[in-house]
């Protein structure tokens, strides 16, 4: 099942003050990295505009994360077809207007399952389900979408 990450899980698996949530991040990277996971090149937008914005992480620090992700995961970015998608989404359905885009782009690229503690989990937006991986709940979801963590 075709997954990809909202910036919140990167932000979570680079900040190491982030407790209980770095620790469920690191692990969730660690599982996508051998599943069929893509990234939005807004994800990786967001994820150093953030972490060095809050100074989690020193800008050559994120550089090297995103350069990290980028060589590890598929990279999807937005077209005009998904702005429009996008645009669409925020007047039908209430969604911002960046996590309209992030959806729309993910949609694109074929994913069944955004995850992301941003969205109303479980809920279902065309092909895509949020899903807050964070959430006790949906671990057994998590479990049958992604290879198992290893020892």
């Amino acid at each position: 099942m075709r997954l990809s990450l909202d910036s919140n899980i990167l932000v979570y698996a680079a900040d190491n003050q982030a407790g209980e949530r770095h620790r469920l991040a690191k692990d969730l990277l660690r599982r996508t990295g051998s599943g069929d996971c893509v990234l939005t090149l807004q994800s990786l937008g967001e994820f150093f505009h953030v972490a060095t914005r809050k100074g989690k992480v020193a800008p050559t620090d994120a550089v090297s994360v995103v350069q990290s992700l980028r060589a590890t995961f598929p990279i999807a970015a937005a077209d005009a077809a998904v702005l429009e998608i996008a645009l669409s989404a925020v007047l039908r359905h209430g969604l911002s207007f960046w996590d309209a885009m992030l959806w729309a782009t993910v949609q694109q690229a074929g994913c069944r399952v955004l995850l992301s503690e941003d969205f109303q989990d479980g809920r279902k937006l065309g092909r895509v389900t949020f899903v807050n991986p964070f959430e006790p709940a949906n671990q057994a979801l998590l479990d049958r979408a992604l290879p198992p963590p290893t020892a």
